[in-house]
């Protein structure tokens, strides 16, 4: 009796114990853009006087370990028709089929293909930027700074060809009214980030 009672109480026992073991640790959480303490710029040349603009709505999903950027992925969503300089007569342009045509193409877009650390928080991200349809592979320098305990700040600049995107169309391809390059500036707040 006593030798069957054993086996049976220590099957009984394994699957409280299994339950009382210690749970592996949660996922540390997603990483996730602070999109109203974030800012994405453009700096063009309007008869040769540099004029900023801003897009007022973006989105991201970011999967990133700054540890282990190589496995990394960022995938950024910007709302064209947010695009604005600030000035009214120019920001009703800027949705229009020659500049961004919202209507057709709501969204502009970087997917990122590689991610590599240079070291000191600086990161090169290549990827493939699509503004109205027309896709080119561009490679962006990025800074990430933590900001607090909870966010970091990731900063860089770089540089496109408005022409390539066909912005600008008809008339406007005359870089003599406005320059053909645009300068790209941004400052994306994230949470969840991994220590850097």
């Amino acid at each position: 009796m006593t030798r069957l009672f054993r086996p049976l109480s220590l099957l009984l026992v394994l699957p409280a114990l299994a339950f009382a073991a210690p749970m592996p640790a949660a996922a540390a959480p997603a990483t996730k853009l602070v999109a109203d303490k974030s800012q994405i710029i453009f700096v063009s040349k309007q008869m040769g006087v540099p004029m900023e603009g801003s897009f007022k709505k973006f989105d991201a999903q970011i999967a990133f370990d700054p540890k282990k950027p190589e496995g990394g992925s960022v995938a950024l969503q910007i709302d064209t028709a947010s695009a604005g300089f600030g000035v009214p007569m120019s920001d009703a342009e800027l949705p229009k089929a020659p500049w961004f045509d919202a209507a057709r193409f709501p969204q502009a877009s970087f997917q990122s293909t590689a991610i590599k650390a240079l070291g000191d928080g600086k990161f090169e991200m290549a990827g493939k930027l699509t503004i109205k349809g027309t896709a080119k592979y561009v490679t962006v320098p990025v800074s990430i700074a933590q900001a607090d305990g909870y966010h970091a700040v990731a900063t860089g600049s770089f540089t496109i060809q408005r022409l390539d995107y066909k912005v600008g169309d008809g008339e406007w391809t005359d870089t003599s009214v406005v320059g053909n390059e645009v300068q790209v500036r941004f400052k994306l707040t994230l949470s969840g980030l991994g220590p850097l």
